[in-house]
């Protein structure tokens, strides 16, 4: 039985989302203290290019962290659903096949990163200056792949069950392993580059360890025991009809960062600096709106899975007011402290001036963007995969892609810099629509768990 069943089923809505929500949301500050300590304690070397190569790397680094969420976030929702529908052996096949199949594909990744290793330098737009620490980045981010993989996925899987805080453990103890290591590797030893990618690579280890010992102590419902590893019941096909676009959304990004950056470049190196320190800085307003949302997408799934379509809209709406409250609160921070936040990640004229501009533009969808969040982590834990992919595929690929392009054309570097918060505005207003349609045919269903009359 799972033991967060009353949390789950009986729970005030507040008190539901809180104790979801919360501990994922620590889990995104953690993130953002982790993203950050890299930058920043590379730019305490003082040379740009070394703040600009991990720019440019770093979106491949992204993608071994999105074939993550594949596992992770696919997994979840099917988790979720199935202890809905109190099928808890197949809750447990799932995560065992999450378990082996995020490890087997971290080493092909692996593999194919370092063989590939001069063609992604070329694509992600290295210069001269660049492609050296690029080089020395990615080399050992590959290294770790497999366990940046599993560390991700089991992130979201003990979510699947409810065991919220034990994932904020596992993602804080690799955070701040990392966080430790990096002024030991990037400034005492001299490592650079090379250092903050060895300690990310530590970190994920030291966090995939605690997620092992969490199962090997049996304080879960489910499984990592190979035993327990299925296909069955098209196991692979519930996870990646929700993981795939899930995956999709970090591996667009990645793609929407190079494009950014590539077009970025044709103005120097230093814009590419500043954009990757103004979008760190901005990973604050972003991921903890993400960790509010991704938070109760267990409650949404067991819900759906249980047909108390009630609850599900009483968790969407509180969760939505959540968001826009804390969206516009860390926006107003943001703005005010933006010159502070880019000095202190380097102290470069060019930099701060580029970068304070950055910010600005960045934060204007800032109180709203959580809806966004909000609405794609509603239609995953539903397990619906087409709009889920339709609002993922959107914002930073469909969407955002070609307004850099032409945004780029008709008014230049500014143009550029204001792409992200006209994709964000279009994208909330797609996703707004799409989940009242889904909502709309909700209501007209006697069944919540059916399948003929409530798809899109």
């Amino acid at each position: 039985m799972n033991q967060n069943k009353a949390l789950f089923e009986d729970a005030p809505i507040p008190k539901a989302v809180a104790v979801m929500a919360v501990p994922t949301m620590i889990s995104m500050l953690v993130v953002v203290i982790y993203n950050m300590a890299d930058t920043f304690f590379i730019g305490q070397t003082g040379d740009p290019m070394q703040v600009a190569a991990v720019s440019l790397a770093t979106p491949v680094f992204m993608v071994f962290m999105a074939l993550g969420n594949l596992f992770g976030i696919g997994g979840s929702s099917a988790i979720s659903r199935s202890l809905g529908e109190k099928k808890l052996e197949r809750a447990r096949n799932i995560s065992s096949f999450c378990c082996y199949s995020s490890l087997g594909l971290g080493v092909l990744m692996a593999v194919l990163f370092l063989i590939g290793m001069d063609a992604i330098l070329k694509l992600i737009g290295a210069s001269e200056y660049t492609v050296g620490f690029a080089r020395e980045y990615l080399t050992y981010i590959a290294f770790g792949g497999p366990f940046i993989m599993f560390g991700t996925a089991f992130g979201n899987i003990l979510r699947g069950e409810g065991a919220a805080k034990e994932s904020m453990i596992g993602n804080m103890i690799g955070t701040v392993t990392n966080i430790v290591l990096d002024p030991i590797m990037i400034l005492f030893l001299g490592w650079g580059v090379a250092g903050a990618a060895i300690a990310t690579v530590i970190g994920n280890i030291a966090a995939s360890a605690y997620y092992v010992c969490y199962f090997l102590r049996k304080r879960s419902s489910l499984s990592i025991r190979f035993q327990d590893f299925s296909t069955a019941g098209r196991i692979p096909f519930s996870v990646a009809s929700i993981g795939i676009p899930a995956s999709l959304n970090n591996i667009l990004m990645s793609c929407a960062n190079i494009v950014l950056n590539l077009v970025l470049v044709s103005y120097g190196d230093t814009p590419v600096a500043a954009m990757g320190v103004a979008l760190k800085s901005n990973m604050l307003v972003v991921l903890l709106q993400i960790g509010l949302c991704a938070g109760i997408q267990p409650l949404i799934g067991y819900n759906y899975g249980s047909g108390n379509k009630k609850r599900l809209k009483q968790v969407f709406w509180f969760t939505g007011l959540c968001a826009v409250i804390m969206g516009t609160a860390l926006t107003l921070l943001m703005v005010v402290a933006r010159r502070f936040v880019i000095q202190a990640f380097i102290n470069d004229a060019d930099v701060i001036s580029y970068g304070i501009q950055m910010v600005i533009a960045l934060q204007l969808s800032g109180p709203v963007i959580g809806i966004l969040f909000l609405c794609i982590n509603t239609l995953q834990g539903m397990g619906k995969a087409l709009p889920s992919l339709v609002l993922t595929i959107c914002r930073q690929g469909l969407i955002f892609i070609p307004a850099v392009c032409l945004l780029n054309r008709i008014f230049g570097l500014d143009g550029v810099i204001y792409a992200q918060p006209t994709a964000d505005f279009l994208s909330i207003v797609l996703s707004v629509v799409l989940c009242m349609h889904i909502f709309h045919k909700m209501e007209g269903s006697e069944n919540l768990s059916g399948t003929s009359d409530i798809r899109l």
